[in-house]
Formats: structure tokens, C-alpha cells, sequence
């Protein structure tokens, strides 16, 4: 390619399970074996080829869990997507700065998709369901990231699509889409 084509960074508020996308990241928790939030979501409508996956994962590659900050791929299963890239985001803390450990989520998820040759990624908001990360910095910290990774690497995505669950987050992403370029 020519280097001109621009990574478009959307938004959406919808059902992360419903994206048509390359690949979708999951919000998961170091045990890889499904959870709640989108974690469980992910793992219900995928399916059992998810959960295999990430079983097989825990016995040969991961016996202590995928450390936080970490990303890994499994299939989609049922999902409308190819692959599923886990992400393990930290818990929020009030004495000690975590942001590092929740940028390397959306940095290692988006290197795994590109090796993967995945063209469009959808995220959810990593971190801040009952992580407890404070949604408008979480947002900052996603944009800002993907933002970082895009221009490193201006043909490597077509889309990344942040995708939320309210009205809350997405007037989180909102304005931190706004900052910066102005928004994509």
C-alpha cells in the first residue's frame, strides 16, 4: 500500500458479541476460563471452542493465568469475527499507577492482530466494569494508545472500533476521540 489510507477509529455503543469485525478483544481475567461482564459474554456466544482454546492455553503456555497486561488469541467460535484476543487489564487502584498495565492491552492486542493480518478490531472498555478503572481515564488511555500504535503504523488496520455498553462510556470515548487530531 501507498501509506496513505488512514486507520478510521470508530465508535459504537451496542453488543461487543455483535461486531463484525477481524478480530474482537475480550476484557478477560488471568484464569482465561470465562467470566462476567464481557468476558462471559464473549465466552457464551462463542461458544465451547473458546473455552477449549483457552484451556488448552492454561495447561501448555499459561499455568499461573495470562499475566495482566498480556494478550493472547483463540478462535471466535460462533462469533461474527475470526479470532477472539484476550486481553488481561489491571485492576484499578487508588495508591498505585496501573495506566502502563492498560495501555500494554490495547498495544499487545492491536501487535497480535497485525501478525494475525486482522484488518478490524473491535474493543471494549478494558478494565473499567468491575476492574473499577474510572471510565473517562480508561477512554483516554484506550484512544490515546490506539492512537499511538496507528500512527507507528498507518497501514496496518483498516478499522479500530471502540465498542461500549452506555451512555456513560460512550460520552467517555466521545470526548476523547475529540481530543487530540480533533477525532477520526
Amino acid at each position: 500500500m501507498s501509506g496513505t489510507r488512514r486507520t478510521s477509529l470508530t465508535l459504537v455503543q451496542g453488543d461487543i458479541t455483535a461486531q463484525t469485525v477481524d478480530a474482537v478483544v475480550n476484557a478477560a481475567n488471568s484464569a482465561l476460563l470465562g467470566g462476567g461482564g464481557v468476558d462471559g459474554a464473549i465466552h457464551r456466544r462463542g461458544g465451547p471452542e473458546i473455552l477449549a482454546e483457552c484451556r488448552s492455553l492454561r495447561v501448555s503456555r499459561y499455568g499461573r493465568g495470562l499475566p495482566t497486561g498480556q494478550a493472547v488469541v483463540t478462535t471466535a467460535g460462533r462469533l461474527p469475527a475470526r479470532w477472539v484476543i484476550h486481553a488481561v487489564g489491571p485492576v484499578h487502584s487508588d495508591h498505585e499507577d496501573r495506566t502502563e498495565l492498560l495501555a500494554s492491552c490495547y498495544r499487545e492486542s492491536l501487535r497480535l492482530a497485525g501478525e494475525l493480518g486482522a484488518r478490524t478490531v473491535a474493543f471494549p472498555a478494558i478494565s473499567t466494569g468491575v476492574y473499577r478503572w474510572p471510565v473517562a481515564d480508561g477512554a483516554r488511555t484506550a484512544v490515546a494508545t490506539v492512537r499511538t500504535v496507528v500512527a507507528a503504523e498507518p497501514d496496518a488496520f483498516d478499522e479500530i472500533r471502540f465498542v461500549v455498553f452506555d451512555d456513560r462510556a460512550r460520552e467517555a470515548y466521545e470526548a476523547a476521540l475529540a481530543e487530540g487530531d480533533g477525532g477520526d
